[in-house]
C-alpha cells in the first residue's frame, strides 16, 4: 500500500481540498508523477506506483487542480475542488439531548467500566446556565443581583447538565464523602481504578465530569471506548455545541485545581480528513492510550475533524496571553479534571505531529 503517501484536508463549506503527497518529501531529486482522478489518486515515483481509491461520497474535479508546489520535508502540495459536497458529518447528540426524563440510566466509570450510579431515573433533566452567568447578570441588571449567593441544587429526581459536567442529588450515594473537610476530600474517586470522576459540591450535590463517566440507558450494556477517542469526541462535542449556541470560538481549558492548561481557538468544524494509512502512518503514535485511530478498514482512512489552534499553558508558558484571555468576555472557560487536561494536551500534540511540518503552526499557535 501507500506508505502514508497522501493527506487530504477537505472543507465541506467551500467544497475544496488541500492535497499533500508525502511520498515526494524524501527524494528531492526523483521525479514524481501524480494522477488525480475523480475517485482515486495515483503516485508514481522511482519505478513504484501507488494507487488509492477515495472514500465513497468524495468526488474530485481533476481539471481544477492548481497551486502545485513542493515543500521540503512535506512533499507536493496542491489544491483541488470537489464535484459535489461530501456527505455531512454524523452529528453526535449532546448530553442534554441524549438524557431523557423518566428513563433509567446507569453511569459507568469511563476508564474501567465500574458502575458509578446504578439505575437512576430522572424526573427532570435541565440545562444549567454557563459558568460565568452571575457576572453577566451584574452587567445587565440595574439593581443588585437577585440571584447572588443562591446556588442551584438538584432535588432527588433532578439531573442538571452543565457545559462539562452533570449535577446530581447524592443523598443516597454510598461512595460520596459525606461532609467535605478539605479540597482532597471533595473528590469523587472510582472505587475500582481510583480515577477522579467528579467532586462533591455541597452536602447533597455531586458533580460528575462528562469526560470521566459513560451514561447508558439501563437496557443497554457498557461498551468500552478507547480513552483518547472518548476524550476527543467529548471535548469536540463541547466545543461544537458552545460555538453554535453562543458563537464562542475561543476557550480556556482549566483543571479542577483552577490552573489554565490550554488555550483553544476553534477554526472550523466542517473538515473531513482523508489519509492513506501506510506503514509509516502517524497514527501508530496514538498507541500511548492503547488504541490506534483507524476509523475505517482498508488502506485509506477518513475522519470528521475539528480544526483548532492551541497554546499549551503548563509550566507558565504563554502566561501573558492566558491572562489576556482570562479577562476577555468572548473567551469561554471549560473545566475538566487536571489529569484529563494533560491527556488532552498530549492528544493535541500527537495530532499536531501527525500533520506535515508546514501545516503544524499558524501564527504563534499550534494546529
Amino acid at each position: 500500500g501507500m506508505a502514508a503517501a497522501f493527506l487530504m484536508e477537505i472543507r465541506r463549506a467551500t467544497q475544496s481540498a488541500l492535497l499533500v503527497v508525502r511520498a515526494a518529501a524524501e527524494l528531492p531529486s526523483a521525479p514524481v508523477e501524480v494522477s488525480v482522478c475523480a475517485d482515486s489518486l495515483e503516485v508514481r515515483s522511482g519505478g513504484s506506483c501507488d494507487a488509492a481509491a477515495l472514500p465513497a461520497g468524495v468526488s474530485l474535479a481533476p481539471s481544477s487542480c492548481r497551486g502545485l508546489r513542493r515543500l521540503r520535508g512535506d512533499g507536493l502540495h496542491l489544491r483541488v475542488r470537489l464535484r459535489r459536497p461530501p456527505p455531512a458529518a454524523d452529528v453526535v447528540f449532546p448530553l442534554r439531548e441524549s438524557l431523557k426524563p423518566n428513563k433509567n440510566y446507569i453511569f459507568y466509570c469511563q476508564s474501567c467500566g465500574d458502575i458509578v450510579v446504578n439505575d437512576r431515573k430522572f424526573l427532570r433533566v435541565l440545562p444549567l446556565p454557563s459558568e460565568n452567568w452571575s457576572d453577566l447578570v451584574e452587567e445587565w441588571c440595574c439593581h443588585p443581583n437577585p440571584f447572588a449567593r443562591r446556588t442551584l441544587h438538584p432535588q432527588h429526581g433532578d439531573c442538571f447538565v452543565g457545559d462539562t459536567f452533570l449535577l446530581l442529588n447524592s443523598r443516597n450515594e454510598s461512595h460520596v464523602p459525606e461532609s467535605p473537610k478539605s479540597k482532597e476530600n471533595t473528590k469523587v474517586i472510582c472505587k475500582r481504578c481510583k480515577t477522579m470522576l467528579g467532586e462533591t459540591v455541597s452536602s447533597g450535590t455531586i458533580k460528575y465530569y462528562v469526560t470521566e463517566v459513560v451514561i447508558q440507558s439501563a437496557e443497554g450494556g457498557f461498551s468500552p471506548t478507547p480513552r483518547s477517542q472518548f476524550v476527543q469526541s467529548i471535548v469536540a462535542q463541547c466545543l461544537l455545541e458552545l460555538s453554535s449556541a453562543k458563537s464562542t470560538f475561543r476557550f480556556t481549558i482549566k483543571g479542577d485545581n483552577g490552573k489554565t492548561y490550554i488555550l483553544i481557538w476553534l477554526l472550523n468544524s466542517d473538515t473531513l480528513l482523508i489519509e492513506s494509512l501506510g506503514s509509516s502512518s502517524s497514527h501508530s503514535d496514538f498507541t500511548l492510550f492503547g488504541d490506534t485511530l483507524t476509523p475505517s478498514p482498508g488502506p485509506v482512512g477518513s475522519w470528521n475533524a475539528l480544526k483548532v489552534l492551541y497554546q499549551p499553558c503548563i509550566q507558565c508558558r504563554n502566561k501573558e496571553l492566558a491572562d489576556a484571555w482570562e479577562d476577555d468576555m468572548g473567551v469561554h472557560p471549560l473545566k475538566f479534571p487536571s489529569e484529563t487536561c494533560l491527556e488532552l494536551l498530549l492528544i493535541l500534540g500527537l495530532s499536531t505531529t501527525s500533520l506535515p511540518p508546514s501545516l503544524r503552526c499558524m501564527n504563534s499557535f499550534q494546529v
